[in-house]
């Protein structure tokens, strides 16, 4: 979709602003967020989202709007995973609720900064050297099948063996105890860092590794960065509201992580399909096979539905067990 600077500074000062309001209003004090807050939130930026997904449709038409869409819906749900992370993390550094939006706030802040260098540089590559496009998707076939073999104790958290963190700790000491919502206080003279900034630090940089998956992921879609990039952004904003909803639930969401990682085999597998076609089919075939973006919106849309479906049929038959395994029991 062809759009001129205009639109770039009119979304990022559209975010921006957003931000502002979301930290400067309604979050001006820490608490921690409730439910029906969270809920509220989640609402409101799936609502922005397809809004401006509304106006991309009006301007470039459907082409770009399902671009975008799907975009979307492939980082949203492969956002879910940083959930994992986070209830760790905090639950690890014993993170009181209060806080806990103030360093999520700051980490995706960070986020859209590393993604949008990552997301030029990606471009850039694609743009001199189509065929990196390839090696992208084989990268997401392999991490997808990772994904789909991790066990989860593969989750657990190892902070001290962070690079980042351990540089920290080596030109900056740290306090024992948590200072409230600051990330840095003086002492005797000396900032010290505060255990709250190593977690932002963990997240930075949990948050890096997703990007390297999701945003090769995005190019199976598109390699227009413009859509690249909003569809990106869009689905970052709503990560925090997201996570005060599904926290507290996330064991629930059994095959989700199975859901996610056929989403990315089959993103990758749409992105080498032409090369795979052209060069060693060719006698089948008189041109390259291409899946169209409305068809992956389908078939992703329905992945995730089916895996949070059969996640939420399992915790239910779960639930119904579990007293009838106590009463059997005593």
């Amino acid at each position: 979709m062809d759009v001129g600077i205009w639109a770039w500074i009119g979304f990022l000062a559209v975010v921006l602003s957003l931000l502002a309001l979301d930290l400067g209003v309604f979050h001006r004090s820490a608490h921690a967020v409730s439910l029906r807050e969270a809920a509220t939130w989640t609402v409101v930026w799936i609502a922005l989202s397809l809004l401006f997904n509304l106006g991309i449709y009006l301007y470039g038409g459907p082409a770009p709007a399902i671009d975008f869409l799907t975009g979307y819906l492939v980082e949203y749900s492969l956002s879910v995973d940083n959930i994992f992370i986070f209830v760790l993390l905090f639950s690890y550094f014993r993170v009181p609720a209060a806080y806990q939006h103030r360093v999520l706030f700051w980490g995706i802040l960070g986020a859209l900064v590393m993604r949008g260098a990552m997301i030029v540089v990606g471009a850039a590559l694609i743009e001199r050297f189509e065929w990196i496009i390839y090696l992208f998707g084989a990268f997401l076939i392999v991490t997808g099948v990772r994904m789909a073999r991790s066990r989860d104790d593969d989750e657990e958290l190892h902070p001290e063996s962070n690079p980042l963190v351990r540089f920290t700790r080596r030109f900056l000491p740290v306090t024992k105890e948590m200072h409230g919502e600051r990330f840095f206080v003086r002492v005797d003279g000396r900032t010290f860092a505060t255990p709250l900034f190593i977690v932002l630090l963990i997240v930075e940089s949990t948050d890096l590794i997703f990007a390297i998956d999701s945003i090769p992921a995005i190019f199976g879609i598109t390699t227009d960065p413009f859509l690249v990039f909003t569809s990106n952004v869009c689905a970052i904003l709503g990560l925090r509201s997201l996570y005060f909803l599904l926290a507290g639930v996330m064991d629930k969401f059994y095959y989700l992580k199975v859901g996610l990682a056929l989403i990315l085999t089959f993103v990758g597998a749409k992105m080498v399909l032409p090369f795979v076609t052209s060069f060693f089919v060719p006698t089948l075939l008189d041109h390259e096979l291409h899946i169209g973006n409305l068809a992956s919106l389908g078939v992703i849309a329905a992945t995730l539905t089916a895996a949070i479906a059969a996640s939420l049929v399992r915790a239910r038959r779960l639930a119904a067990s579990a007293p009838e395994t106590s009463t059997r029991t005593r």
